[in-house]
């Protein structure tokens, strides 16, 4: 049973909610497993085509539990990786989740808690929301999130943001990429829906093969043999039951069977 998350799912979309708005949804190693096995599990099932990434209580993550972070005070260098392993660990479960993951921030994002927001595929926050790497400020820094900050945030933001620990608005963080829509709490829910719609209209495998084109290709030189791995993947997906059946609804103005899908 989980302790620290709520894992639902609905037809074709799964909601999973960090249940422990006592302390802000701060990371503890229960919640650093329960996210890791969940997002493992999820990404295994063919079912489903969207996973929405939620939190309980006023603060969407307020990054590591304080009385995990004085457990970990007293560790040594070798306990201190092992445990810094897990957080990564479960960081990639998310990012590499081959479902794509629709994060709805509905309060305040500090140090670890960024790293999961920068995770996500698509990231819908309140206008209310501030976020900040605070690491500095302990004496730390965000090395375990900072592959996926620094490439939702940008190196530029990243430089500052790292070294300032300054907090930042929801505003701010969708100029920089890391959010991308800012809307009222009262429309948070309404907008994380026509978003998860608007994935789940579309065909499973695309989407699917869509996230990975994305990871695949980004900031690779366009050499011919990326150029020959591209025509080769449109070409699978054109001879696919999915993509003719695509295709041939489109012409005849039908409707593909996945928008018949529950």
């Amino acid at each position: 049973m989980s302790t620290c998350l709520t894992v639902t799912i609905q037809g074709p979309v799964a909601r999973v909610t960090l249940n422990r708005p006592d302390v802000r949804n701060a990371f503890n190693e229960v919640l650093i497993h329960e996210l890791a096995s969940a997002f493992t599990t999820l990404g295994q099932r063919g079912d489903l085509r969207a996973i929405v990434l939620a939190a309980e209580g006023k603060a969407f993550c307020a990054g590591a539990d304080l009385n995990w972070m004085k457990a970990m005070a007293g560790y040594s260098w070798e306990e201190n990786h092992a445990d810094a392993t897990r957080l990564a660990d479960m960081l990639w479960a998310i990012y590499s989740c081959p479902v794509p993951v629709i994060a709805r921030v509905q309060g305040d994002v500090y140090a670890g808690g960024v790293g999961l927001v920068a995770c996500a595929d698509v990231v819908v926050a309140v206008d209310t929301a501030g976020f900040c790497l605070s690491e500095a400020k302990l004496g730390l820094l965000p090395a375990t999130i900072g592959p996926y900050v620094v490439k939702a945030l940008g190196e530029q933001a990243s430089r500052r943001y790292f070294v300032t620990a300054e907090r930042f608005s929801a505003d701010a963080a969708q100029r920089l990429g890391l959010v991308h829509e800012v809307v009222a709490a009262d429309a948070l829910d309404a907008r994380v829906g026509e978003i998860v719609a608007a994935i789940t209209a579309n065909g499973p495998a695309a989407v699917r093969a869509c996230k990975q084109l994305v990871k695949d290709v980004a900031g690779r030189e366009i050499t011919p043999e990326l150029r020959d791995d591209t025509a080769r993947r449109i070409a699978d997906i054109r001879a696919s039951d999915e993509g003719r059946e695509g295709v041939q609804s489109f012409l005849s103005k039908g409707k593909p069977s996945w928008l018949a899908s529950p």
